[in-house]
């Protein structure tokens, strides 16, 4: 049975996730791809899931755990899957985020005809990580080490305290720290999240916090 839409979503679809300083200016990412992700958002919500916002952007889940999560980009859309990796991707629509991700997965979607071809096939993945969830199955952990970034780095150099503060983070907070620091392509880029962050990091708090 299809949910509801969450008027607390609403929000993003008109001004962005907030997450950075071009929420709400003709810069957002969110002002390019607003029809297509208001057509994202009536499929998923065809689901049954339940929408609520994290991280600043629509995020659908099944009794309280994270099913799936949609976003705008500068080249695409994408629906994201938190247990990606467990899927039976019979037709070939997910992908990695980046080398770093280990049990999420992603379609990137351009158009509306795009999303409407593989609207059938998107809801059948839907419908296989909800089963996922209602069985308990656990995705893989990933034990391997993400790599320090030279700029966070370099911060720790400076500070040793932000380095103390950092390394008393709970693994989960660190690795999600490492993701973010480490998706910018640009080194000046990744300086300016590390700055953004330091204080969150100085007081032991996690990027969602």
């Amino acid at each position: 049975m299809p949910s509801q839409p969450n008027p607390a979503v609403d929000e993003y679809f008109d001004i962005g996730c907030g997450r950075c300083p071009l929420v709400a200016t003709p810069a957002c990412k969110v002002n390019n791809w607003r029809e297509l992700l208001l057509n994202i958002r009536a499929l998923v919500l065809e689901s049954g899931l339940r929408e609520e916002r994290k991280w600043g952007v629509p995020c659908y889940t099944f009794e309280g755990k994270n099913v799936v999560i949609i976003g705008a980009f500068k080249a695409y859309c994408s629906i994201a899957f938190f247990k990606g990796v467990l899927l039976k991707d019979d037709n070939g629509l997910l992908q990695k985020p980046g080398e770093n991700s280990n049990t999420s997965r992603l379609i990137k979607l351009t158009t509306l005809s795009q999303l409407h071809d593989n609207a059938p096939q998107i809801l059948t993945l839907i419908e296989q990580a909800i089963e996922i969830e209602r069985q308990g199955i656990k995705a893989p952990k990933n034990t391997t080490p993400i790599p320090v970034p030279h700029e966070l780095q370099e911060k720790f150099d400076e500070s040793p305290g932000f380095e103390s503060a950092f390394k008393a983070l709970s693994p989960g907070r660190q690795k999600e720290y490492l993701y973010y620091f480490s998706q910018a392509k640009q080194a000046a880029t990744r300086a300016a999240r590390v700055e953004r962050y330091y204080g969150k990091i100085m007081l032991g708090k996690g990027y969602s916090d």
